[in-house]
């Protein structure tokens, strides 16, 4: 079997679900609290292809979760046991439960059956948030890791999963850290040892021909929700 095939048996809708993480207003958005990265983001077209790819998902039958990380306004169950934490709750903008901040940013298209974890503590989208139970319940054995930061939360994310048993697949054009010339060495020396590394129009090309499963990747157009 050769990679694109491999590639795309890996990928099947039905046993595929696809992470977004962090991909919310505070910290990809144009009122981001990290505007370095969110510049990075937008800049270097991830967050555009994270998009892209969503939208392939909805079309294809694939599960999207996103993972939003965020805070009560009085802190209460939230970490400060690193430099990390306690500088977060000192920046401007706050990823504040209901605000704007924690909504999904744009050009991301959430839909009626994606599912939106939210977690108060930690650094890992996975780690004692239920998204494991979640992908198990739902069959999936693949999951594929988007969004930010290449420097913190994806890495996390990638070695849960693995960790989890799941296969990972990381599309290298739909991940940001910063500095930007970061990125690509953590994928190389890094994420490539546990995980498929591939691009966004290799997961597109595998998702053109959906295989929809039963109650899932019904009409696609029937299914946007306000983010």
């Amino acid at each position: 079997m050769g990679r694109r095939e491999e590639l795309d048996e890996r990928l099947r809708p039905d046993g595929t679900a696809l992470l977004t993480v962090e991909c919310q207003q505070g910290v990809v958005g144009k009122d981001s609290a990290l505007p370095e990265l969110a510049a990075v983001a937008r800049r270097s077209g991830a967050l555009a292809n994270v998009a892209r790819l969503v939208d392939a998902a909805h079309g294809a039958g694939v599960q999207v979760i996103h993972a939003v990380a965020e805070r009560r306004p009085d802190g209460r169950g939230s970490n400060d046991n690193a430099r990390l934490f306690r500088a977060a709750a000192r920046l401007p903008v706050q990823q504040h439960s209901g605000s704007t901040a924690v909504r999904i940013a744009e050009p991301i298209q959430v839909a009626d059956e994606d599912l939106v974890v939210r977690r108060l503590h930690g650094l890992s989208p996975l780690a004692g948030t239920g998204v494991d139970a979640l992908l198990r319940n739902l069959g999936c054995r693949t999951l594929v890791v988007t969004g930010v930061s290449a420097n913190v939360a994806v890495p996390n994310a990638v070695f849960d999963a693995v960790n989890l048993g799941y296969t990972v697949v990381v599309p290298r054009d739909a991940i940001a850290g910063v500095p930007a010339d970061y990125t690509p060495a953590m994928i190389r020396h890094t994420l490539a040892l546990v995980a498929t590394v591939a691009t966004t129009d290799d997961l597109l090309a595998a998702w053109k021909a959906p295989r929809f499963p039963a109650g899932r990747g019904q009409d696609p157009s029937a299914r946007r929700v306000a983010r």
